[in-house]
Protein backbone atom coordinates (compact mmCIF):
# COMPACT_ATOMS: atom_id res chain seq x y z
CA UNK A 1 0.00 0.00 0.00
CA UNK A 2 0.67 3.96 -0.49
CA UNK A 3 1.19 5.91 2.80
CA UNK A 4 1.55 9.63 2.96
CA UNK A 5 3.51 10.50 6.15
CA UNK A 6 3.82 13.89 7.69
CA UNK A 7 6.58 14.58 10.37
CA UNK A 8 9.35 12.81 10.41
CA UNK A 9 10.95 13.44 13.89
CA UNK A 10 11.68 9.53 15.83
CA UNK A 11 8.37 7.83 15.39
CA UNK A 12 7.54 8.96 11.74
CA UNK A 13 10.15 8.11 10.20
CA UNK A 14 10.74 5.19 11.66
CA UNK A 15 7.33 3.94 11.14
CA UNK A 16 8.16 4.72 7.23
CA UNK A 17 11.14 2.73 7.46
CA UNK A 18 9.08 -0.05 8.68
CA UNK A 19 6.61 0.15 6.45
CA UNK A 20 9.46 0.33 3.40
CA UNK A 21 10.89 -2.74 5.20
CA UNK A 22 7.64 -4.65 4.49
CA UNK A 23 7.01 -3.46 0.65
CA UNK A 24 4.94 -0.44 1.45
CA UNK A 25 5.65 3.01 -0.93
CA UNK A 26 5.94 5.93 1.01
CA UNK A 27 6.38 9.43 0.38
CA UNK A 28 6.95 11.71 3.34
CA UNK A 29 6.93 15.47 4.40
CA UNK A 30 8.60 17.66 7.47
CA UNK A 31 8.96 21.44 7.53
CA UNK A 32 12.64 20.10 8.02
CA UNK A 33 13.54 18.78 4.76
CA UNK A 34 16.87 16.81 5.84
CA UNK A 35 15.01 13.94 7.37
CA UNK A 36 13.26 13.40 4.55
CA UNK A 37 15.91 13.41 2.16
CA UNK A 38 17.83 11.23 4.23
CA UNK A 39 14.76 8.33 4.04
CA UNK A 40 14.16 8.97 -0.19
CA UNK A 41 17.90 7.97 -0.08
CA UNK A 42 16.16 4.53 1.28
CA UNK A 43 13.80 4.48 -1.31
CA UNK A 44 11.00 7.05 0.25
CA UNK A 45 9.58 9.56 -2.55
CA UNK A 46 10.61 13.27 -0.87
CA UNK A 47 7.95 15.76 -1.20
CA UNK A 48 8.76 19.38 -0.83
CA UNK A 49 5.80 20.61 0.52
CA UNK A 50 1.45 19.10 1.24
CA UNK A 51 0.83 20.06 -2.14
CA UNK A 52 3.70 17.45 -3.97
CA UNK A 53 2.77 14.64 -0.87
CA UNK A 54 -1.11 14.67 -2.25
CA UNK A 55 0.34 14.46 -6.20
CA UNK A 56 2.75 11.87 -5.06
CA UNK A 57 -0.27 9.23 -4.21
CA UNK A 58 -2.81 7.38 -5.78
CA UNK A 59 -6.66 7.87 -4.72
CA UNK A 60 -8.11 6.62 -2.01
CA UNK A 61 -5.03 8.26 -0.31
CA UNK A 62 -3.75 7.45 3.02
CA UNK A 63 -1.90 10.52 5.07
CA UNK A 64 -0.72 9.65 8.06
CA UNK A 65 0.39 12.82 10.80
CA UNK A 66 2.57 12.79 13.35
CA UNK A 67 3.56 15.82 15.30
CA UNK A 68 2.79 17.16 18.53
CA UNK A 69 -0.44 17.67 19.97
CA UNK A 70 -1.91 20.37 19.95
CA UNK A 71 -1.37 23.35 17.22
CA UNK A 72 1.03 21.74 15.44
CA UNK A 73 -1.35 18.84 14.46
CA UNK A 74 -4.53 20.96 14.13
CA UNK A 75 -2.97 23.37 11.65
CA UNK A 76 -1.68 20.73 9.62
CA UNK A 77 -4.73 19.03 9.16
CA UNK A 78 -6.48 22.24 8.38
CA UNK A 79 -3.80 22.64 5.78
CA UNK A 80 -4.26 19.13 4.80
CA UNK A 81 -7.95 19.20 4.36
CA UNK A 82 -8.71 20.69 1.09
CA UNK A 83 -5.61 19.14 -0.68
CA UNK A 84 -7.74 15.87 -0.43
CA UNK A 85 -10.61 14.37 -2.11
CA UNK A 86 -13.88 12.00 -1.02
CA UNK A 87 -12.26 8.62 0.13
CA UNK A 88 -9.32 9.61 1.55
CA UNK A 89 -8.05 9.33 5.02
CA UNK A 90 -6.28 11.21 7.37
CA UNK A 91 -4.46 9.31 10.18
CA UNK A 92 -3.65 10.72 13.57
CA UNK A 93 -0.66 8.97 15.63
CA UNK A 94 0.33 11.42 17.72
CA UNK A 95 -0.94 12.00 21.07
CA UNK A 96 -3.55 13.71 20.60
CA UNK A 97 -6.52 14.39 23.32
CA UNK A 98 -9.52 11.95 22.31
CA UNK A 99 -12.18 14.29 22.33
CA UNK A 100 -10.33 16.51 19.51
CA UNK A 101 -10.73 13.15 17.32
CA UNK A 102 -14.53 13.10 17.83
CA UNK A 103 -14.66 16.77 16.94
CA UNK A 104 -12.35 15.90 13.82
CA UNK A 105 -14.07 13.08 12.51
CA UNK A 106 -17.15 14.78 12.45
CA UNK A 107 -16.03 18.14 10.45
CA UNK A 108 -13.92 15.90 7.93
CA UNK A 109 -16.80 13.41 7.50
CA UNK A 110 -19.25 16.46 6.21
CA UNK A 111 -16.55 16.78 3.51
CA UNK A 112 -16.21 12.99 2.19
CA UNK A 113 -13.36 12.50 4.33
CA UNK A 114 -12.16 10.10 6.52
CA UNK A 115 -10.36 10.53 10.02
CA UNK A 116 -8.54 7.39 12.32
CA UNK A 117 -7.00 8.08 15.21
CA UNK A 118 -3.87 5.38 15.88
CA UNK A 119 -2.85 5.43 19.63
CA UNK A 120 0.95 4.48 19.00
CA UNK A 121 3.42 2.99 21.77
CA UNK A 122 6.70 1.51 21.13
CA UNK A 123 8.85 4.85 21.13
CA UNK A 124 12.70 4.69 19.87
CA UNK A 125 12.00 1.01 19.85
CA UNK A 126 9.16 0.47 17.35
CA UNK A 127 11.32 0.01 14.30
CA UNK A 128 12.57 -3.42 15.25
CA UNK A 129 10.22 -4.31 18.01
CA UNK A 130 6.97 -3.61 16.26
CA UNK A 131 4.37 -0.25 17.76
CA UNK A 132 1.53 -1.57 19.99
CA UNK A 133 -1.77 0.42 18.36
CA UNK A 134 -4.94 1.71 19.54
CA UNK A 135 -7.34 2.34 16.66
CA UNK A 136 -10.14 4.18 16.42
CA UNK A 137 -12.52 5.44 13.43
CA UNK A 138 -15.01 3.25 10.95
CA UNK A 139 -14.16 -0.01 11.06
CA UNK A 140 -14.21 -0.50 7.16
CA UNK A 141 -11.82 2.10 6.92
CA UNK A 142 -9.94 0.63 9.72
CA UNK A 143 -9.63 -2.63 7.37
CA UNK A 144 -8.88 -1.53 4.23
CA UNK A 145 -5.85 0.11 5.98
CA UNK A 146 -5.12 -3.41 7.55
CA UNK A 147 -1.85 -4.26 5.47
CA UNK A 148 -0.20 -1.00 7.00
CA UNK A 149 -1.33 -1.84 10.16
CA UNK A 150 -0.31 -5.23 10.34
CA UNK A 151 3.49 -4.48 9.26
CA UNK A 152 3.85 -1.91 11.97
CA UNK A 153 2.48 -4.19 14.87
CA UNK A 154 5.11 -6.54 16.42
CA UNK A 155 3.07 -9.57 15.66
CA UNK A 156 2.84 -12.73 18.02
CA UNK A 157 6.15 -12.91 18.74
CA UNK A 158 7.06 -16.12 21.29
CA UNK A 159 4.46 -14.04 23.97
CA UNK A 160 1.95 -16.85 25.06
CA UNK A 161 -1.63 -17.03 23.96
CA UNK A 162 -3.66 -15.82 26.71
CA UNK A 163 -6.38 -18.70 27.47
CA UNK A 164 -9.97 -18.68 26.14
CA UNK A 165 -9.85 -16.05 23.72
CA UNK A 166 -11.24 -17.97 20.83
CA UNK A 167 -13.93 -16.27 18.88
CA UNK A 168 -11.88 -13.08 19.55
CA UNK A 169 -10.45 -10.29 17.07
CA UNK A 170 -6.98 -11.75 15.84
CA UNK A 171 -5.42 -8.35 15.38
CA UNK A 172 -5.07 -8.16 18.75
CA UNK A 173 -2.77 -10.85 19.39
CA UNK A 174 -0.66 -8.97 16.87
CA UNK A 175 -0.19 -5.78 18.45
CA UNK A 176 -3.42 -3.54 17.02
CA UNK A 177 -6.79 -3.20 18.38
CA UNK A 178 -9.37 -1.16 16.88
CA UNK A 179 -11.02 -0.08 20.04
CA UNK A 180 -13.94 2.05 18.67
CA UNK A 181 -15.13 5.33 16.76
CA UNK A 182 -13.47 8.47 15.83
CA UNK A 183 -11.52 9.24 19.27
CA UNK A 184 -11.87 5.50 21.26
CA UNK A 185 -8.20 4.49 20.19
CA UNK A 186 -6.61 7.93 21.52
CA UNK A 187 -8.80 7.10 24.89
CA UNK A 188 -7.61 3.48 25.22
CA UNK A 189 -3.70 5.04 24.58
CA UNK A 190 -4.23 8.24 26.77
CA UNK A 191 -5.17 5.70 29.55
CA UNK A 192 -2.22 3.21 28.69
CA UNK A 193 -0.11 6.13 29.19
CA UNK A 194 -1.57 6.84 33.05
CA UNK A 195 -0.95 3.24 33.31
CA UNK A 196 2.38 4.19 32.61
CA UNK A 197 2.74 6.88 34.96
CA UNK A 198 1.82 4.65 37.65
CA UNK A 199 3.83 1.62 36.85
CA UNK A 200 6.95 4.22 36.37
CA UNK A 201 6.42 5.87 39.65
CA UNK A 202 6.03 2.47 41.55
CA UNK A 203 9.25 0.69 40.49
CA UNK A 204 10.95 4.95 40.83
CA UNK A 205 9.95 4.57 44.72
CA UNK A 206 10.76 1.29 45.06
CA UNK A 207 14.50 1.31 43.75
CA UNK A 208 14.75 4.33 45.90
CA UNK A 209 14.01 2.46 49.48
CA UNK A 210 16.48 -0.18 48.36
CA UNK A 211 19.23 3.06 48.12
CA UNK A 212 18.51 4.13 51.31
CA UNK A 213 18.33 0.84 53.33
CA UNK A 214 22.06 2.10 54.46
CA UNK A 215 20.87 5.17 55.73
CA UNK A 216 22.42 5.97 58.81
CA UNK A 217 19.25 7.14 60.41
CA UNK A 218 18.87 3.19 60.50
CA UNK A 219 20.79 0.95 63.26
CA UNK A 220 23.90 -0.35 62.10
CA UNK A 221 22.85 -4.16 62.23
CA UNK A 222 19.32 -3.17 59.76
CA UNK A 223 21.44 -1.27 57.27
CA UNK A 224 22.35 -2.73 54.05
CA UNK A 225 24.39 -1.63 50.74
CA UNK A 226 22.66 -2.83 47.94
CA UNK A 227 23.66 -3.19 44.18
CA UNK A 228 20.59 -1.79 42.72
CA UNK A 229 21.94 -2.45 39.32
CA UNK A 230 21.79 -6.85 40.23
CA UNK A 231 18.80 -6.38 41.91
CA UNK A 232 16.77 -5.02 39.18
CA UNK A 233 18.24 -7.89 37.20
CA UNK A 234 17.44 -10.44 39.24
CA UNK A 235 14.01 -8.79 38.99
CA UNK A 236 13.69 -9.03 35.31
CA UNK A 237 13.46 -13.15 35.22
CA UNK A 238 10.95 -15.16 36.51
CA UNK A 239 9.45 -12.27 39.23
CA UNK A 240 5.85 -11.24 38.69
CA UNK A 241 7.02 -7.67 38.36
CA UNK A 242 8.73 -8.05 34.77
CA UNK A 243 7.77 -5.54 32.49
CA UNK A 244 9.95 -3.55 29.60
CA UNK A 245 10.05 -0.74 31.98
CA UNK A 246 12.15 -2.34 34.59
CA UNK A 247 14.54 -3.72 31.11
CA UNK A 248 15.11 -0.20 30.80
CA UNK A 249 15.62 0.14 34.57
CA UNK A 250 18.10 -2.58 34.49
CA UNK A 251 20.12 -1.20 31.39
CA UNK A 252 20.38 2.47 33.08
CA UNK A 253 21.76 0.94 36.73
CA UNK A 254 24.03 -1.01 34.95
CA UNK A 255 25.06 1.41 32.98
CA UNK A 256 25.48 4.30 35.61
CA UNK A 257 24.64 3.18 38.95
CA UNK A 258 24.08 6.49 40.39
CA UNK A 259 22.19 7.74 37.88
CA UNK A 260 24.33 10.85 38.40
CA UNK A 261 23.76 11.95 34.68
CA UNK A 262 19.96 12.60 34.71
CA UNK A 263 17.98 15.14 36.14
CA UNK A 264 15.58 14.17 38.41
CA UNK A 265 13.40 16.71 36.68
CA UNK A 266 10.71 14.74 34.68
CA UNK A 267 8.36 15.88 32.08
CA UNK A 268 4.69 14.90 31.57
CA UNK A 269 3.55 14.94 27.94
CA UNK A 270 -0.28 15.60 28.46
CA UNK A 271 -2.07 12.02 29.03
CA UNK A 272 -1.13 11.41 32.36
CA UNK A 273 -3.66 14.81 32.59
CA UNK A 274 -5.77 13.79 30.73
CA UNK A 275 -6.65 10.61 32.32
CA UNK A 276 -6.96 12.27 35.68
CA UNK A 277 -9.74 14.26 34.05
CA UNK A 278 -11.62 11.02 32.48
CA UNK A 279 -11.92 9.67 36.24
CA UNK A 280 -12.84 12.65 37.30
CA UNK A 281 -15.47 12.96 34.62
CA UNK A 282 -15.99 9.24 35.49
CA UNK A 283 -16.39 9.33 39.34
CA UNK A 284 -13.40 6.43 39.21
CA UNK A 285 -11.31 6.54 41.98
CA UNK A 286 -7.51 6.84 40.69
CA UNK A 287 -5.23 7.70 43.40
CA UNK A 288 -2.25 5.88 42.11
CA UNK A 289 -2.11 7.39 39.04
CA UNK A 290 -3.23 10.80 40.20
CA UNK A 291 -0.11 10.29 43.00
CA UNK A 292 2.10 9.72 40.15
CA UNK A 293 1.21 12.87 37.89
CA UNK A 294 1.47 14.84 41.01
CA UNK A 295 4.93 13.44 41.80
CA UNK A 296 5.85 14.94 38.18
CA UNK A 297 5.07 17.86 39.89
CA UNK A 298 6.85 18.39 42.66
CA UNK A 299 10.16 16.72 40.37
CA UNK A 300 10.69 19.90 39.15
CA UNK A 301 10.75 21.85 42.40
CA UNK A 302 13.26 19.46 44.60
CA UNK A 303 14.64 15.58 43.00
CA UNK A 304 15.04 12.38 44.10
CA UNK A 305 16.59 9.34 42.85
CA UNK A 306 13.75 7.88 42.24
CA UNK A 307 12.79 11.12 40.12
CA UNK A 308 16.31 10.25 38.42
CA UNK A 309 14.85 6.28 37.88
CA UNK A 310 11.76 7.96 35.99
CA UNK A 311 14.20 10.15 33.74
CA UNK A 312 16.23 6.58 32.91
CA UNK A 313 13.11 4.78 32.06
CA UNK A 314 12.00 7.74 30.06
CA UNK A 315 15.00 8.09 27.90
CA UNK A 316 15.24 4.59 27.65
CA UNK A 317 11.86 4.22 25.59
CA UNK A 318 11.06 7.23 24.28
CA UNK A 319 14.34 9.06 23.82
CA UNK A 320 13.32 11.78 26.03
CA UNK A 321 16.20 13.92 27.45
CA UNK A 322 15.18 15.51 30.48
CA UNK A 323 16.25 19.03 31.35
CA UNK A 324 20.04 19.95 32.21
CA UNK A 325 19.76 22.62 33.91
CA UNK A 326 18.10 21.14 36.91
CA UNK A 327 19.92 18.91 38.29
CA UNK A 328 20.36 18.34 41.58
Amino acid sequence: MQLGMIGLGRMGANIVRRLMRNNHSCSVYDRDPAPGKALAAEGAHFAGSLQDLVASLETPRAVWVMLPAGAPTEQTITALTPLLAAGDVIIDGGNTFWQDDVRRGATLAEKGLHYIDVGTSGGVWGLERGYCMMIGGDEKVVRRLDPLFKALAPGRGDVSQTPNREGRDPRVEEGYLHAGPCGAGHFVKMVHNGVEYGMMQSYAEGFDILRHADSEALKPEHRFSLDLADISEVWRRGSVITSWLLDLTASALAHEGGLDSYSGFVEDSGEGRWTIMAAIEEAVPAEVLSAALYTRFRSRQSHTFAEKIISAMRKGFGGHIEPTANKG
